[in-house]
């Protein structure tokens, strides 16, 4: 296997674990939701709701600061580095980077995450978290 194809599976695995933590922000807060209206004790766990709001507070910072996302950056110097910045790789690359990346000004992902986040913390209103499940 050559240099390049590694570091080209690397980007992908990135990419991958990019989307996974997407996966995690927003479809965490339709579970708590969910759970709150059907009652899953497992929503209300306080270290897994911590975990929820500091991942979207982590964006949010970020966003308002004008930083790009680690992972970003580190998934660009492995794609340039094999000479593949462009996204012409694999087809899972090509797809995945479609669903992260969107063309706006930045200020319009800022306001975004800010509302998403706005979402979780009224979250923590609505279905509030407890220190054991159930208790």
């Amino acid at each position: 296997m050559s240099a390049e194809t590694v570091y080209l599976l690397a980007a992908d695995a990135i990419l991958f674990v990019h989307l996974l933590f997407v996966l995690f922000v927003v479809v965490s807060l339709l579970l708590i939701l969910a759970g709150g209206i059907r009652g899953w004790a497992w929503v209300r766990n306080r270290r897994f709701r911590l975990l929820h709001f500091a991942a979207i507070g982590y964006v949010v910072v970020q966003a308002w600061l004008g930083m790009i996302c680690p992972l970003t950056i580190w998934e660009m110097a492995l794609r340039d580095r094999a000479g593949d910045a462009t996204y012409t790789g694999g087809f899972i690359a090509h797809w995945m980077e479609r669903l992260l990346y969107f063309e706006a000004p930045n200020w319009v992902f800022a306001v975004a995450y800010t509302l998403f986040a706005a979402l979780v913390a009224a979250s923590w209103i609505w279905v509030r978290p407890q220190n054991h499940a159930g208790s």
